[in-house]
């Protein structure tokens, strides 16, 4: 019973490790931002650029966030941005690509 009088120092609810992690949380910050405007800007056509590179860009983040995270809070962030971007990716390739247009 004594975890339970142990005060909780981390501040949130899946840092389970009661130390910071800025490299991770950096991370996980630009992969959600990332995927945010990958899956928005994917609902429009003519973004087909910005949606494919910011989704390709967020899911390399989101890779290597996932490689080097060490807590659930972080994992459960990065998935969320890599599925954001995943899905802004592939809409952008479907409208026309990383370079559609430009040529």
């Amino acid at each position: 019973m004594a975890q339970a009088l142990r005060p909780n120092t981390a501040g949130s609810l899946f840092a389970t490790d009661d130390r910071l992690h800025p490299l991770q949380d950096t991370l996980m910050a630009v992969t959600l931002v990332l995927g945010a405007v990958a899956f928005i800007t994917a609902m429009f056509h003519s973004l087909h650029l910005l949606s494919s590179w910011a989704g390709l860009i967020g899911i390399f983040t989101g890779a290597y966030g996932q490689w080097i995270s060490e807590t659930t809070r972080e994992r459960f962030g990065l998935i969320l941005g890599l599925g954001a971007s995943g899905i802004g990716f592939f809409l952008g390739m479907a409208h026309g690509g990383l370079f559609g247009g430009l040529w």
